[in-house]
C-alpha cells in the first residue's frame, strides 16, 4: 500500500509522451474548491504537472503531486468494489482517477465535472448519484459509465475513453474514432499508458 504514492507520482508525471502532452493545471478557487485542467483557460491556473520531460518535474512539483496522490491508498476498497460491481478492472478505475482528478474528491473541470472521476451532473444523475462530492457514489458511478461505454463500444478501450472524455454521441459522430480533439486525443493516451503500467505493476506484484 505504502508504493502506491510514489508509483501514482510516476505515472502522472509520465502518463502523456511529448507528442501527446497533458500537462496538468490547477488552482483553489476563493470556496476550497481545487480545479484541475490540461488546457487552463483560465489566469489563475498554474502548472501543477509537466509532461514535456522529466526534467519539467522539479522538487516543487513532485512534492505538491505527493500531497495529493498520497491519498489515493484511502480509495483503494472502493475502487476494488466498485470496479467488481461494474465487472471491470480496478487498474483502469484508478488510473481514469489518476488523470481526471489526481485524487482530489473536490476537483471541478472548467467544463463542470465534478470529484474524483469528474462526473457532469447529468451523467452522475443517470447513475442515481445523490451527492457528486461524495467518493463512494462519484467512483461507483463513474466505474458503471465505464463498463457501459466499454459494452456500446465493443470492449474498445479507446474510444470508451475517449466517449468519458468527449462524450458517446462524439465519437459516434466521427465514425467511431476518437474525436479529433486537442483535450481528447491527449487524454485517450495518457488514461492508456496509466492503466498499462498499473496493470504491469499488478501482474509483477
Amino acid at each position: 500500500m505504502s508504493a502506491w504514492p510514489n508509483l501514482l507520482l510516476i505515472l502522472a508525471v509520465a502518463a502523456v509522451p511529448s507528442l501527446a502532452r497533458a500537462d496538468v493545471y490547477a488552482f483553489t478557487d476563493a470556496n476550497g474548491v481545487s480545479h484541475f485542467s490540461n488546457v487552463p483557460s483560465d489566469s489563475r491556473y498554474q502548472l501543477l504537472i509537466s509532461t514535456s520531460s522529466e526534467a519539467a518535474a522539479g522538487t516543487a512539483v513532485k512534492e505538491h503531486s505527493i500531497d495529493w496522490l498520497a491519498r489515493s491508498a484511502q480509495y483503494d476498497g472502493l475502487i476494488k468494489g466498485a470496479a467488481k460491481d461494474a465487472t471491470i478492472q480496478a487498474q483502469l478505475v484508478r488510473a481514469v482517477i489518476v488523470v481526471e482528478s489526481g485524487f482530489n474528491p473536490r476537483a471541478v473541470s472548467k467544463r463542470g465535472a465534478i470529484g474524483l472521476m469528474q462526473l457532469q451532473p447529468a451523467t452522475a444523475k443517470r447513475y442515481g448519484v445523490k451527492n457528486i462530492y461524495d467518493p463512494g457514489e462519484n467512483v461507483r458511478a463513474g466505474a458503471h459509465y465505464l463498463s457501459d461505454l466499454l459494452a456500446r463500444f465493443d470492449s474498445n478501450l479507446e474510444l470508451a475513453l475517449a466517449a468519458y472524455n468527449a462524450g458517446e454521441e462524439a465519437v459516434e459522430r466521427y465514425g467511431r474514432h476518437v474525436p479529433p480533439y486537442r483535450e481528447t486525443l491527449a487524454y485517450v493516451p495518457s488514461v492508456m499508458k496509466v492503466y498499462h503500467r498499473l496493470m504491469d505493476q499488478a501482474r509483477a506484484g
